[in-house]
Order: structure tokens, then C-alpha cells, then sequence
């Protein structure tokens, strides 16, 4: 497949990277200074499962329009319309949208902007970062995507996506309700930013206090609720099991969200948990909890502009 990765930064750069390693025909949509860094250096991953540099082909919305198989869309979510605006003129009729950000916020969006069909589901369970020389950094035992169509539907457009990641570094699995799984890897995103960036703290740390755990465990059934008043597709112990997960995690363990606060980086506060209080005050909810964390948020977005 003629695969085109949105970005080369932590998500797009990893996948984009260990297709390219593979040999696959894959091109990065870059910014101009992104683009001379990558001709310079090579996209470098280190990595858990193995360094690599490799030297990618890049181009920029400058460049004439043709369009791809696949897009890998991997930006940030505050980059989210923009990036729609970028990416439209490779889109062909039969061009497969792939996202890969976390929330589920950016569906409807793509979908209406870039042809119901043409997008499926997808997420990905991967720690990775870009440093300041722009070297993808990936740590950790999780290494996969998940993909699959919204209607549950078999197709030979998700086999043919699982059959590019075949014998590459990473994997790629087929989901027959994705829709469901994206929901559930929202609660655990929403949860587990939600607190280290309130505390300022990795996993360890807020487990290990009374009051701290007490506020994960009342954040993590205030975000299901929502959810699920919403109509969202969680299945029934989902909520035990992300608890579960939470206390069995390394002490270190950190969201990608409080690794972007560190580092004085923009958050996707806003399509993270500023959508679960917009779907909260619509459903007359009452969410004190997912108020404060949005409220840390907000602060912390006004003082680096």
C-alpha cells in the first residue's frame, strides 16, 4: 500500500518508522523544518525493540497533490483541523483514513470532512516522545495498534492494513467492535492523565497515597458515567480492570499528557476532558472531579500561552 504518515513525531514517527524499516513505501507529510531535520539526520528511533535510522521520503504541503492507499493520522489533537486541511488534497475516492489519536472527539470531525467511509477506527497502545533533536524515543512492553471498521464488518481493507504491518516491528490487530475499544482506551487515557497531571506524579506515587488513589478510583467512575449515559459501548468491569491496571503499573509510570506538561508543550485537555464536560453538562451530570483536572488544564495552558 502508498501510505502516507501525518507528521513524523512520536505515534506517526514510531509506525511510519518500523513500516520503513520493513521496506514498505511510505512517505511523511512534514513542515518545512521538520523535513530539512529528517534529510539531515534520518528519522532515528530508539527503542525497546531495537534503534534504527532510516532515511524517509518527505514532502510538504507544497508539494503537488496525489493521492495515498492510507494515511496514518497521527498529529496532536489541538493540530487536528489544520491538519484535516493539509491532508485533503492527498485523499483520494478509495484512500483510507487511519486515526490514531486518543478521545473519540475527532471522528465525527474526519468523517464529515473527509468522507464517512473513506475513515475506520484505529487507536494504539505505544509510550513514545520526540527529544529536541527529533529522535523518535520509544520505551516499554506496548507496541501495537488496533484497527477495524465502525460497522464490525469484516473487509478487505483492514486485512490488507494488518498485512502491512506483517513481519515489521510492531503489531497490528483486528478489532470487531473497535468503536468499543476506543471508548475503553479513552477512559484510561481520561483516568490516567487526569490524575499525573493533577499531582504532578507518575502512577507510584498517587497509588501509594490514601487520598490520591481514593481520587483515582471517584475520577475513573465519574468518567464512566459520563460515558455511559453518553452510550458509550464500555463493557460491563471495564472500570476494575483499568484499576487493576493502574495498580499493577511500574512506579514511574507516566501519561504521554504529563510527559508534554514536563517538557512546556501544548495538551489535548480540551479534546481529552474538556469533551467529557461538554457531554457532563449536557446530560445534567454533575462531575466535580473531571472539573478539577480540566481546571489544572486550563491553568497550565494559560501560562505557556
Amino acid at each position: 500500500m502508498r501510505t502516507l504518515v501525518l507528521g513524523a513525531g512520536a505515534i506517526g514517527g514510531y509506525f511510519g518508522g518500523r513500516l520503513l524499516e520493513k521496506g514498505e513505501d511510505i512517505t511523511f507529510l512534514v513542515r518545512e523544518n521538520r523535513q530539512k531535520e529528517l534529510r539531515q539526520n534520518g528519522l532515528v528511533l530508539k527503542s525497546d525493540f531495537g534503534d534504527i535510522t532510516v532515511s524517509p521520503k518527505t514532502i510538504t504541503v507544497n508539494d503537488s497533490p496525489s493521492s495515498f492507499d492510507l494515511i496514518i493520522f497521527s498529529t496532536k489533537a489541538y493540530h487536528l483541523e489544520q491538519a484535516i486541511a493539509d491532508i485533503k488534497p492527498f485523499v483520494g475516492e478509495h484512500t483510507v483514513i487511519l486515526p490514531l489519536l486518543n478521545g473519540i472527539a475527532h471522528v465525527p470531525l474526519l468523517k464529515r470532512e473527509l468522507g464517512e467511509q473513506n475513515v475506520i477506527g484505529g487507536l494504539c497502545y505505544v509510550s513514545a516522545t520526540l527529544d529536541d533533536k527529533g529522535t523518535v524515543i520509544q520505551s516499554g512492553p506496548n507496541n501495537r495498534m488496533v484497527i477495524g471498521e465502525f460497522d464490525r464488518t469484516p473487509s478487505k481493507r483492514i486485512e490488507k492494513i494488518k498485512h502491512l504491518f506483517t513481519s515489521a516491528k510492531t503489531t497490528c490487530e483486528i478489532s470487531d467492535n473497535i468503536e468499543q475499544e476506543m471508548w475503553h482506551k479513552y477512559l484510561f487515557i481520561a483516568t490516567m492523565s487526569g490524575v499525573t497531571t493533577l499531582f504532578r506524579s507518575p502512577m507510584g506515587a498517587i497509588r501509594s497515597s490514601e487520598g490520591s488513589r481514593s481520587f483515582l478510583e471517584g475520577l475513573s467512575n465519574e468518567v464512566r458515567t459520563v460515558m455511559e449515559r453518553y452510550g458509550a459501548p464500555l463493557s460491563e468491569g471495564i472500570s476494575q480492570k483499568h484499576l487493576a491496571s493502574f495498580d499493577s503499573a511500574p512506579y514511574g509510570s507516566k501519561a504521554s499528557m504529563l510527559k508534554d506538561m514536563e517538557k512546556g508543550a501544548p495538551l489535548e485537555g480540551d479534546h481529552i476532558h474538556g469533551y467529557l464536560l461538554k457531554l457532563s453538562k449536557e446530560l445534567n451530570l454533575n462531575s466535580p472531579l473531571l472539573e478539577v483536572v480540566y481546571s489544572n488544564l486550563e491553568v497550565y495552558q494559560s501560562q505557556i500561552g
